[in-house]
């Protein structure tokens, strides 16, 4: 992964607005040309970072965007020649593209697999591996977030080298089910994919990822060497478990050698948003989970059916309450507002501590509750008590959404947080209603857990998020600052 670290690029809303190709000469005055790549690194089709409209990725048709496809981008200085530019700062926000969105379909089935593969034994070991390639999918995922930030992929080039990433993550996602077994090795090389293209695509942009690439790529070839090691029906042995270690161990530790606050740019708007579409994404791919599931096991008595389609409810019901606690107060616009304020090393940090390890908790509650909704589902033709271990990680599943989200408040000083933390410690003890009750009972009260929380949060905030957050001026028109 390679943060970014810029000036933002603008303060307006999260989801309107195109894309500005504003002239080159927007930048600030010390840094050079604003929206030119630097020359010496050839960035693909050579155009700025915002040559077109968020959704469409086409180039708006303007003096700067002319420029841009005709290769004519002027050089940055020479004390710049490694970095982005710095976006001007009236520039229209860098919005997310629909192939951003897209790319984030494929990772998030990569979570739907890794909840197959807890729900396969809800094992101590089971949950070990999730947690090793979460990481290292992670990783990546935020490595190619911080990418099309810097810039947005509008050229043929860039689309179809994105394309063949998601190709990657695809191959990964089929690979995660075996585990760590005979699949594994198409597993790492998926991820070895994932990581050259990025490489090679960031480096088009800013050759400051040479300092960081190295440490994704061992990393990747570590976990290949685990697939490799002989092992007992194509298991991998002990020691391909320390490879992995290892391996997560060598891109975590990576900032502790390679500092990035001053490699990299970061624009606000762009990455708040990018988080924000991937926790939708991922919230819908789970209810997509729970209706595949439910429709395999329909088909016996009317009973039966209609329990099903009650577990099945309460599971929709689960995962638009989580859409609540994210989206209902106006959190993603306020992240915004909170790292465009931020000088640009406080804005690195807040982004690093809000985003990639803040999300980490909250994703990986996702995964134990789809696991453990799928087992409430599976168990929904009687009511009784479910298995333990299932009822167990829909618990900690919500205990550590709540304590992901709360850490994300707590962090950016975006909203209250003490309320959340205390809900995710309560939703721990309703392990023992799924292990003594049944699962879709505990399902039940988690639900209404997180409703009644909501409603004292909006007690705390009786002026409601569209007061606490009012609208914000509409960004300039395509072509405004061009003229």
């Amino acid at each position: 992964m390679s943060p970014p670290d810029a000036e933002p690029a603008s303060t307006g809303p999260a989801r309107t607005g195109p894309v500005s190709t504003g002239p080159a000469s927007t930048g600030p005055a010390s840094t050079g040309p604003a929206s030119t790549g630097p020359a010496s690194t050839g960035p693909v089709g050579t155009g700025p970072a915002g040559t077109g409209p968020a959704d469409s990725g086409q180039p708006v048709r303007g003096a700067s965007a002319d420029r841009a496809d005709a290769g004519s981008a002027p050089e940055a200085p020479a004390d710049r020649a490694d970095a982005e530019p710095v976006p001007g700062a009236d520039e229209p926000p860098l919005r997310v593209t629909t192939l951003e969105l897209f790319f984030d379909l494929v990772f998030a089935f990569t979570l739907t697999q890794l909840a197959t593969l807890l729900a396969s034994g809800f094992t101590a070991a089971d949950a070990g591996r999730v947690l090793l390639i979460f990481g290292l999918l992670w990783w990546m995922y935020e490595g190619y977030a911080w990418l099309t930030n810097a810039r947005p992929p509008v050229h043929t080039a860039e689309r179809l080298l994105l394309l063949v990433a998601m190709a990657g993550f695809l191959t990964i996602g089929l690979a995660i089910p075996g585990g760590f077994g005979g699949t594994s090795l198409a597993l790492g090389l998926g991820y070895l994919v994932v990581v050259l293209v990025h490489g090679w695509l960031y480096f088009r942009v800013n050759r400051n990822i040479i300092r960081v690439m190295p440490f994704n790529v061992v990393s990747a070839l570590l976990v290949i060497v685990a697939a490799l090691l002989p092992g007992t029906d194509g298991a991998v042995p002990p020691a391909g478990y320390v490879l992995w270690v290892v391996a997560l161990a060598v891109q975590l530790g990576s900032p502790l050698i390679v500092n990035p606050k001053s490699l990299f740019q970061l624009r606000p708007a762009h990455l708040a948003e990018r988080h924000s579409a991937l926790l939708l994404v991922a919230l819908g791919e789970s209810v997509a989970a729970i209706g595949v599931g439910a429709g395999r096991l329909a088909g016996h008595s009317g009973t039966d059916n209609a329990r099903l389609v009650a577990a099945a409810v309460l599971g929709l019901a689960l995962a638009a309450a989580l859409w609540w606690v994210v989206f209902g107060a106006g959190d993603e616009e306020a992240a915004e507002r909170v790292l465009t304020a931020a000088t640009s090393e406080r804005r690195t940090a807040l982004a690093l501590s809000a985003f990639f390890y803040g999300n980490i908790p909250l994703l990986l509650g996702l995964v134990a509750m789809a696991a453990g909704v799928g087992e409430a589902i599976a168990h929904s033709h009687r009511i009784a008590a479910g298995p333990a271990d299932a009822a167990v990680a829909l618990a900690v599943g919500a205990a550590l959404f709540l304590a992901g989200e709360a850490d994300i408040r707590r962090s950016l000083g975006t909203g209250p947080w003490r309320l959340r933390a205390a809900t995710a410690v309560i939703a721990l003890t309703t392990a023992a209603i799924g292990a003594f009750v049944s699962l879709a009972v505990q399902l039940t009260v988690i639900t209404v857990l997180l409703v009644v929380m909501l409603v004292l949060e909006r007690r705390e905030s009786p002026a409601g998020p569209e007061q606490e957050h009012p609208p914000r001026p509409t960004p300039p028109t395509p072509g405004a600052a061009a003229g």
